[in-house]
């Protein structure tokens, strides 16, 4: 019995790790040759692996989260806890920047795409370029943009804001209390 339970303690075990390294494999900025000339070519790999992995979540959680009519508001928030926002946000924005003829995609997401640095050539880039139907995506999009706002909103709100000088100086300053006067003894 012992045997069984270390065995799914294990595989748990494993699952977890499994899980926590594809959300630390950090986005690698720059290009095949880049990698190859700097012996950084396991973490260029590892990150295109993670890549394709990444566009097969969102393309399952989108055929989960689609009915026909409606994607859920949720539908990002488990390939966002497993990816981090980072990958999504790039696989996402591959995708558009690849298809930027495609008029499915609103103008906003288009130009959000354009502010997400990917190095890679197109050769490469055409792998991890999602299937799902554009306007769906264009949806899926919106919602990561809005989770993106969220946590920066958040993030900003755990940092302790510094009053300004001008805050300090509106702020009335605490009333004089006259000293306390000592009795005086009359003088002689």
């Amino acid at each position: 019995m012992d045997v069984i339970r270390d065995s799914i303690e294990n595989r748990a075990n494993d699952v977890c790790r499994a899980k926590e390294e594809l959300r630390t494999t950090p986005v690698y900025p720059h290009s095949a040759a880049y990698a190859r000339e700097h012996g950084e070519l396991e973490q260029y790999r590892a990150f295109n692996n993670v890549n394709l992995q990444c566009k097969e979540s969102i393309e399952a959680a989108v055929r989960e989260h689609f009915d026909g009519m409606y994607l859920s508001h949720d539908a990002a928030k488990g390939v966002i806890e497993t990816y981090g926002m980072e990958r999504v946000a790039l696989v996402l924005a591959n995708t558009v920047q690849l298809q930027d003829w495609d008029g499915r995609y609103s103008r906003r997401n288009k130009e959000w795409a354009k502010t997400i640095p990917n190095e890679n050539p197109e050769t490469v880039r055409c792998g991890y370029v999602l299937n799902s139907h554009p306007a769906v995506l264009d949806g899926f999009i919106d919602l990561v943009r809005e989770e993106q706002q969220r946590s920066r909103t958040q993030g900003e709100k755990l940092q302790p804001s510094r009053p300004s000088v001008r805050d300090k100086l509106k702020q009335e300053l605490p009333a004089h209390k006259p000293a306390a006067s000592k009795k005086r003894e009359p003088e002689r």
